[in-house]
């Protein structure tokens, strides 16, 4: 059966993007983190590492920080619903970029 017309771009590239990702807890983490914790949390925070289920999470300022640490439980669920799988067990939650990033 013949296509009547090109495939919508948003597809072929969401496809691409999936077959280019790396195969860790990070990335996946990554991917879903926008959908999760909604576009304000998005902007502030973002998940800049993983090391044996701990996933460490940079926010702009200390009380995004504390903010988040109050919602780890909430977020942990909705990451592991997201990803299909038990695979994040903490956040941890730091101030600054992912190069000298300080515990909040």
């Amino acid at each position: 059966m013949r296509r009547r017309g090109p495939r919508p771009l948003g597809e072929a590239l969401g496809a691409l993007q999936a077959s280019l990702a790396p195969a860790t807890l990070l990335a996946e983490v990554q991917r879903v983190w926008p959908a999760v914790a909604g576009e304000a949390i998005a902007r502030e925070a973002e998940p800049v590492s993983e090391r044996s289920g701990t996933v460490t999470v940079a926010c702009r300022a200390a009380v995004w920080a504390q903010e988040l640490d109050l919602m780890a439980p909430m977020l942990i669920g909705k990451l592991n619903e997201a990803i299909g799988r038990e695979a994040v067990q903490k956040l941890r939650c730091v101030t600054g970029s992912r190069r000298g990033a300080r515990t909040a």
